[in-house]
């Protein structure tokens, strides 16, 4: 094949560190247009995001060249800084040390994407730290509760 042809999307989830609540009101929005433009500033397309005021999903779609784990360092690295020099930002803020990653299927873009834009109903009903658990469970990813929250 003389050409790469590539469709990698990924459902993104990473909290702040804490899960202190400070993603909410006003900056929310800016936020999620600033992530967007971290994205597609490395050639990726942001297509859904949302969250609620302790933690953030993603759906994206990035380029073969770049690894995943070089994205969501980049976008957790320049939103941090983005944050801390918000007016009245307070203490200096910070994301989670790690973070999900799960790829998806072109088929289950609608899914996802619906379940994104919902994170304010699911979470009158459960905790983030049982969504999380619900998802590492969902793809199979085995975890130690020990080492799942920092």
């Amino acid at each position: 094949m003389a050409n790469t042809y590539t469709n990698l999307l990924y459902h993104l989830v990473f909290s702040t560190k804490n899960r202190v609540a400070c993603i909410g009101g006003e900056i929310q929005e800016p936020l999620y247009q600033y992530i967007g433009g971290v994205i597609r500033g490395e050639g990726g397309t942001l297509i859904e995001i949302g969250g609620v005021a302790d933690h953030v999903h993603l759906l994206a779609r990035f380029k073969a060249s770049v690894a995943v784990a070089t994205m969501v360092r980049r976008i957790k690295t320049s939103s941090s800084k983005w944050m801390s020099q918000r007016p009245g930002a307070g203490p200096k803020f910070a994301w989670q040390t790690g973070y999900g990653a799960f790829s998806v299927s072109e088929s289950q873009v609608g899914q996802v994407r619906r379940y994104i834009q919902n994170q304010a109903e699911h979470h009158r009903r459960r905790t983030f730290q049982e969504e999380l658990r619900e998802i590492l469970d969902k793809h199979h990813v085995e975890f130690d509760e020990r080492y799942l929250w920092d």
